[in-house]
């Protein structure tokens, strides 16, 4: 299934991910003891998962000490009234359910439906149903919380969806996460695909979009998030949001201390686009903020999200 777009890669679906007997060359049994190992983690309880996870995250903090110290500056950056103590207590709090997200992976990836629906809590799956009825394309702004894996494989339970992801250079960790991801939803975009995406939307289609991370200076604004007065933001979600048959959705994701994973779709935004690209990063911005203040551990602070800086300005990162 080809679009007509700026790229000449298709549409991933389900129909296009399969797997191939040369995934079982030597070269890729890391991988896929890898996969392995995650699919007999899936098998498990949620209370056993939830041990090693956390106990998963603690390790990676302690191997790699310098993705502590971006998530503790990250967090030190967003919320400057928060002490020493307080920030390190959050960064060690990050990395367990940095941990975790791995096991969220997993069952994103191998449980069966019946499964993910009795660990999912909704809230606002009216939003959806009535951007069904009235024929309308979702834009739904997400970020990247650590639980975004699993909540976009909840989404498509919903309703099928499609998303932007980068391609990925090994073909059978491309093959694992297509298939992972469309297992509930209707295909992935590469992220150049721009045409493509509009073209979903302007046919009533949902498309999953996060903005939330720092991608360069190209196409982009700096704008407030949290306390950091100048954060890199790209601009395209007023492109995205435009369409004359679309609305724009915040939603938000966490995973609950029970093992469940709860999904917040909200109200369609009001007033959006303005068509100033400056305002309306900064409406992105502020979006973001209200979802990860409800769960500041849970988001991906591991993230340089403010690497780019003004011409001129120096590195915010030690």
């Amino acid at each position: 299934m080809k679009n007509n777009s700026n790229t000449d890669k298709p549409m991933v679906t389900k129909d296009n991910t399969k797997f191939k007997f040369s995934f079982l060359h030597p070269k890729n049994w890391p991988l896929l003891f890898a996969a392995t190992l995650l699919w007999f983690i899936s098998l498990l309880p949620n209370a056993v998962q939830t041990v090693l996870g956390r106990a998963l995250g603690r390790l990676v903090m302690k191997i790699l000490p310098s993705r502590l110290k971006i998530a503790q500056q990250n967090l030190a950056l967003s919320f400057p009234d928060k002490s020493d103590t307080e920030i390190k207590a959050l960064a060690k709090e990050n990395f367990e359910y940095t941990g975790l997200a791995v096991i969220d992976t997993a069952n994103a990836w191998f449980w069966p439906d019946w499964r993910i629906k009795k660990n999912m809590v909704i809230k606002g799956q009216e939003h959806i149903d009535q951007a069904k009825a009235d024929g309308n394309g979702m834009l739904i702004l997400g970020a990247h919380f650590l639980s975004l894996e699993i909540s976009a494989r909840i989404f498509g339970l919903l309703r099928p969806a499609h998303a932007i992801y980068r391609p990925n250079k090994s073909p059978l960790m491309e093959y694992l996460q297509c298939r992972g991801r469309t297992l509930s939803n209707k295909g992935l975009f590469d992220r150049r695909d721009i045409k493509g995406m509009l073209r979903i939307l302007a046919e009533g289609e949902p498309l999953w979009y996060a903005p939330d991370h720092d991608y360069g200076r190209r196409r982009s604004v700096f704008v407030p998030f949290f306390a950091v007065e100048k954060a890199c933001t790209i601009t395209a979600t007023t492109l995205f949001a435009s369409g004359a048959n679309t609305k724009t959705y915040p939603v938000s994701s966490c995973r609950l201390p029970d093992g469940r994973y709860q999904l917040i779709i909200r109200a369609p935004l009001e007033n959006f686009p303005t068509g100033d690209e400056v305002e309306d990063a900064k409406r992105c911005n502020q979006e973001c903020e209200k979802s990860i203040l409800e769960q500041v551990p849970q988001y991906m602070w591991l993230h340089r999200r403010f690497k780019t800086r003004p011409e001129g300005e120096p590195s915010l990162y030690k």
